[in-house]
């Protein structure tokens, strides 16, 4: 298989998208990347992530994007979306995130600037919790209605919407929200 070919298959993987290590890892020498942005195939879009031009910009961009920006050293992202912004992904409610929020692991570093439009939370997420996307990662609704609740930020209506609509779309049953006391206070009103 050729490097493109390589490439290409990581980029497909993640909307477009791919760090200088997993170009490496394709066998893209460093010393290649400023041919390949003055060619116009890349497009840098920010440190150390860049995008194939020809590939087709999504619909929500910044998912990958700021999935890439959370790797670790290791190059593996760690950060899942999450609260209002997971609420948002999975259209559960009339929620508008003025942040994007994301869970990352409670011993993440990063070595610069939180971007101001994040609002990372600290946790460690069991595979259960989360769903793998194209290029990202997402917790589950239920997660994300334990964790919103528990943070207790979000106006009352909108989390009996996010569990109305959960229940209507089929991705949250009544017998778990049953099991689980943090949903106690809502039974007579979504009448699970």
């Amino acid at each position: 298989m050729s490097k493109r070919s390589k490439l290409f298959d990581v980029a497909d993987s993640q909307q477009g998208y791919f760090t200088s290590k997993q170009a490496e890892g394709c066998g893209v020498p460093r010393s290649h990347f400023n041919r390949k942005l003055r060619s116009g195939e890349w497009v840098k879009e920010q440190r150390g992530i860049y995008r194939l031009a020809y590939y087709p910009i999504p619909d929500r961009p910044e998912l990958v994007l700021w999935t890439l920006w959370s790797r670790n050293r290791q190059g593996i992202p760690q950060g899942v979306w999450s609260h209002e912004t997971a609420l948002d992904i999975h259209d559960l409610s009339d929620v508008m995130p003025a942040k994007m929020h994301m869970t990352v692991p409670t011993h993440f570093r990063k070595h610069v600037e939180i971007p101001k439009h994040l609002r990372l939370h600290f946790a460690n997420l069991a595979k259960k919790d989360m769903e793998i996307r194209q290029g990202y990662c997402v917790t589950t609704p239920m997660r994300t209605l334990l964790d919103i609740i528990e943070e207790g930020t979000l106006a009352e209506d909108l989390i009996i919407q996010a569990i109305r609509e959960g229940i209507q779309k089929g991705v949250l049953f009544a017998h778990d929200l049953r099991q689980n006391p943090k949903f106690k206070k809502y039974e007579h009103e979504y009448k699970i």
